[in-house]
């Protein structure tokens, strides 16, 4: 039967520190002097975590951290995931698939027992766990009640990144290629991951450091859907519920190195309107490559806000006394 042994929680305490979740403003104390885009990748990886933090041992050179404290094997964080499985889960080979099958592409229930050959109704359990212990993630469209849209994905940054490049480079890795590894088959493919990792950022800037937004916000997540016109899939990165009032924050987030043009907010506006027809909506975009001349144009025509990688870091000031939190 599913389950967990009696020192998981201890354990997932041991690794994250007394306050659990680390946010990524704060998690950027820990390293200091990288520019933003290495502090982002740097969260990417670690989820803040010190315990993973430190064991990375990140000095100067980010990459290198990355190739030789992680995906060396004989490196203390290259069966982390697996490790940490095997000694605090029982049927550690089970939880391996269940996560192996979300980091394919697997994201609803039906779809992950399948994936993993398990009956729906025993599979659930041994997803509950994983949702216990914050390795996984539940989501449903923001503002709508869980039902068939719900979907599962990694929440834990290091075992989504872990999932993400390790095993399926395994045999490679272990025949000494890593250098091509790691510039071939997983750097290159960072601007894709962390996607994801920026819209967690943005959502966490939103909801805990940003402080003139138009009215305060008491959710943010993801919303998707079908257009009843195209009859096409609509994704929206941030949709933002307001305390009180009807009004929504509507953003989107790209991690490129390319500046985002109108094109963006027009989409945004599209989107919004498949959101709620009669909506009111106050646009934001984030971008890691900065903004078109023709979009900071329609930023000073009060249209949208737009803010960069590096305003999200620009003012450690802001941190909240208690930005590692359980939660």
């Amino acid at each position: 039967m599913p389950g967990k042994t009696s020192g998981v929680c201890n354990r997932r305490i041991s690794i994250s520190g007394p306050g659990g979740k680390i946010y990524f403003f704060a998690a950027a104390a820990y390293h200091r002097p990288h520019l933003a885009g290495k502090q982002a990748l740097v969260y990417g990886v670690t989820g803040g975590i010190p315990h993973y933090l430190n064991k990375l041992e990140i000095e100067q050179d980010v990459d290198a951290a990355i190739r030789d404290n992680l995906l060396q094997p004989s490196s203390s964080l290259f069966e982390e995931p697996e490790n940490l499985l095997k000694q605090e889960l029982r049927e550690p080979a089970i939880y391996n698939s269940v996560i192996s099958a979300i980091a394919g592409g697997a994201s609803h229930a039906n779809e992950i027992s399948t994936k993993v050959g398990l009956d729906s109704g025993i599979c659930a359990k041994y997803l509950h766990v994983l949702l216990e212990l914050g390795i996984l993630k539940k989501e449903s469209p923001m503002a709508e009640k869980p039902g068939k849209k719900t979907i599962y994905t990694i929440e834990d940054n290091f075992f989504r990144f872990w999932y993400r490049f390790v095993p399926r480079n395994m045999s490679l890795i272990h025949a000494g290629r890593i250098q091509a590894v790691y510039e071939q088959a997983v750097k290159r493919f960072y601007p894709e991951y962390m996607g994801l990792v920026f819209e967690k950022m943005c959502r966490e800037y939103l909801l805990r450091y940003a402080e003139d937004l138009p009215f305060l916000l008491s959710e943010a997540g993801q919303w998707w859907g079908t257009d009843a016109r195209t009859k096409k899939e609509v994704q929206i990165d941030i949709v933002g519920l307001p305390v009180e009032g009807k009004e929504y924050l509507i953003a989107s987030c790209k991690y490129r190195n390319e500046k985002i043009g109108v094109e963006e907010l027009e989409l945004l506006k599209q989107y919004a309107f498949v959101f709620r027809a009669n909506g009111q909506f106050r646009y934001y975009i984030f971008s890691k490559g900065g903004f078109s001349q023709a979009l900071l144009e329609r930023e000073k025509q009060g249209d949208v806000t737009l803010l960069t990688l590096e305003d999200l870091y620009s003012d450690r000031s802001k941190v909240p006394e208690n930005s590692s939190q359980n939660g």
